[in-house]
């Protein structure tokens, strides 16, 4: 058993065993508040990672962009089967150009809502998709797409200059093109099919 202190005992040092370091307790209450921190941050940081991706396309934005009611800049280039596309090449149609890539979820999550409407308008041929590949690879590009679906030209942007023209700062985001080239909308996140229809038909109808 240990000794009992009595009150002639001498205090301890704060070198010897047993004696509180004053500076320890602070210490690790600062360390446990850093920790309470990193924790409240990191978790919502995890649960947005989460929804992203196991959620579901978000609902069509329309946002401002000087290119509205201008002239679509031009879209040309090989695409990831070793083709020529360009948007020239689709006059007389309503086009939805898709800024796309594989490491973007979004892109991944509004690939089938773009597969749907494409199928929808194929038969009327009023409408059509054009996809440009954003800071991505052709392969990876052409892999996805041969897996899960998807009839359009994927036109690759090496140098990244039709990003640039277009005002593109990341992905996805998508314009709306009419058949005389004039630039109708321009959307951000991903697309609906439903969404896009409804903007098609006041695009068409002036609404």
């Amino acid at each position: 058993m240990a000794p009992r202190m009595t009150d002639d005992d001498p205090p301890q040092s704060p070198d010897e065993p047993g004696a509180p370091d004053e500076e320890l307790v602070p210490r690790i209450r600062r360390t446990r508040k850093a920790l309470w921190v990193a924790v409240a941050v990191a978790v919502p940081v995890f649960l947005l990672v989460l929804a992203l991706a196991n959620g579901e396309p978000a609902a069509t934005r329309a946002v401002k962009s000087p290119l509205v009611g201008k002239e679509a800049p031009p879209i040309e280039g090989t695409t990831v089967d070793g083709g020529q596309a360009s948007l020239a090449g689709l006059d007389g149609k309503w086009v939805v150009v898709n800024f796309f890539a594989t490491w973007c979820v979004p892109c991944r999550q509004e690939h089938s809502e773009l597969v749907r409407f494409s199928q929808d308008h194929q038969a009327t041929g009023d409408a059509a998709v054009l996809a440009v590949v954003y800071s991505d690879n052709a392969q990876a590009v052409k892999e996805f797409r041969d897996k899960e679906g998807g009839a359009w030209a994927m036109v690759t942007d090496p140098k990244g200059r039709i990003a640039l023209d277009y005002g593109v700062a990341g992905v996805p985001e998508s314009f709306l093109i009419s058949p005389d080239g004039q630039v109708v909308a321009k959307l951000l996140g991903g697309v609906r099919a439903g969404d896009l229809d409804q903007l098609l038909y006041r695009a068409k109808t002036g609404q």
